[in-house]
């Protein structure tokens, strides 16, 4: 008890001045997550008692044929949008890492669209730009080409988003460009005295020296392309529409939470997405040992 006592007198201004910061954790995360965890197992709509019903929503979901359609809809988004962002991201950071003048210039040009993120001003200048009298078929006019409205046909509705996402590369742009310059010099002069193109150099240098960074840019896309929602919001009018073809998973969710006042469903779908992601990626954590490299 002694040991206690003098900890506490030895201790309480550190924790007095943490105690702001629990006092936000327990009330803005802990409680909301354990009280969303207990209403997933209810039937509840806002007007009366959550009304405990087990396993139900959980079990609902693989009859529901919207929720089917959201997950197919997010996963096909995931996909595309990460990898060529990242991809994309990448090429540029290469390019500006030529040692290019108006380097910084160039850098805050490329990062610039991903500071809206998701905002609903981008998303209403998406539909400016993607639809039926949009800047794409305007352009599309000026060749002789038939454009179309991208934003409500159901086989291009989807693509316009991905679109957005892989024009917002910014930050994992500016991301790989650190890495490439603590890629030491010498190694490239190496490469080149052994007789490597640019291609081997990529391929033997630069990619498995920049295979962290790789790593920490996938996982954190991974993360926000699952929990996509303004553009899909904004661009369909909350619909996910046509044809639910923009259906992400968090727009259904926020629809059954807040549309239909189905909070129970909700808050089965939202940990259903929180199990979904963690899986992944503690998947990509595990797999990271056989293709992630750290320099020594």
């Amino acid at each position: 008890m002694q040991t206690i006592k003098t900890f506490w007198k030895n201790n309480w201004v550190g924790y007095l001045f943490l105690s702001p910061w629990l006092l936000g954790l327990l009330c803005l995360t802990a409680f909301p997550m354990a009280f969303s965890l207990y209403l997933s197992f209810t039937r509840y709509d806002l007007l009366t008692a959550p009304q405990w019903i087990g396993f139900q929503n959980f079990a609902e979901m693989f009859r529901d044929a919207k929720y089917i359609k959201s997950v197919t809809v997010t996963l096909t988004y995931v996909l595309l949008a990460v990898p060529l962002s990242l991809s994309f991201a990448l090429a540029i950071a290469l390019l500006l890492n030529k040692g290019i003048r108006g380097l910084n210039v160039y850098r805050a040009i490329y990062y610039v669209p991903s500071l809206f993120g998701g905002s609903v001003a981008i998303g209403l200048l998406w539909r400016q730009i993607f639809g039926g009298d949009g800047l794409i078929n305007g352009l599309l006019g000026r060749f002789g080409i038939e454009g179309t409205n991208w934003i409500a046909s159901p086989g291009t509705a989807l693509y316009t988003l991905i679109v957005l996402s892989v024009w917002q590369f910014g930050s994992s742009m500016v991301i790989f460009l650190a890495g490439l310059k603590q890629i030491p010099a010498d190694l490239y002069e190496s490469a080149r005295i052994d007789g490597a193109g640019a291609a081997r150099q990529f391929a033997h240098v630069t990619f498995p020296l920049l295979t962290p960074i790789v790593f920490f840019n996938l996982v954190m896309q991974i993360i926000h392309a699952f929990q996509a929602f303004t553009p899909a919001y904004v661009v369909s009018g909350g619909s996910g529409g046509p044809l639910h073809s923009t259906l992400f998973y968090t727009l259904y969710l926020y629809q059954k939470g807040f549309t239909q006042f189905d909070m129970g469903y909700a808050a089965a779908m939202a940990w259903v997405l929180l199990l979904a992601i963690a899986f992944i990626t503690c998947l990509v954590f595990v797999t990271s040992g056989k293709w992630v490299h750290y320099q020594e």
